[in-house]
């Protein structure tokens, strides 16, 4: 009896894990998403970012105003691939381009990424959408001038 118990609980811990695994393609996808974006940024390649993105993304910033009272600002999927077709990231000289890729957490449909750009950092939430991993949200704040 002790040992069919034992199993049970094996079994299930097993699936559990089975469950919530990603495999290698996944992770590569999840950073290929970042990346597309960090590049397409760079790159002025409106299409690059667009391939990145949930039509629905919401990218959002916490700063303070003039009067200085906290906001919330807000970009859409549409704003972000016209400031990317814009080419302001083009701006970035080559060598201080940054684009460090850490996923920080990930399971089978979801994953929360730390993207370092030369002059931001963007927390990410990349979710697996029809089989393809997309950027739907984005928290990011700009590093402080040096």
């Amino acid at each position: 009896m002790r040992i069919k118990i034992f199993l049970l609980i094996v079994i299930t811990a097993v699936s559990a894990l089975a469950a919530t695994a990603q495999t290698d393609a996944d992770r590569d996808a999840v950073k290929r998403a970042a990346l597309n974006y960090a590049e397409g940024w760079y790159e002025g390649d409106a299409a690059k970012m667009e391939s990145a993105l949930s039509p629905d993304l919401a990218k959002r910033i916490a700063r303070k105003n003039d009067k200085g009272v906290s906001v919330l600002g807000q970009m859409t999927s549409t704003q972000l691939v016209e400031g990317t077709r814009g080419g302001s990231g083009k701006k970035t000289p080559a060598g201080e381009q940054m684009k460090d890729v850490r996923i920080l957490d990930m399971m089978t449909n979801s994953a929360t990424v730390k993207l370092e750009m030369r002059d931001w950092v963007d927390y990410m939430h990349i979710a697996k959408m029809d089989g393809k991993w997309v950027i739907v949200n984005v928290l990011w704040e700009m590093k402080p001038k040096k």
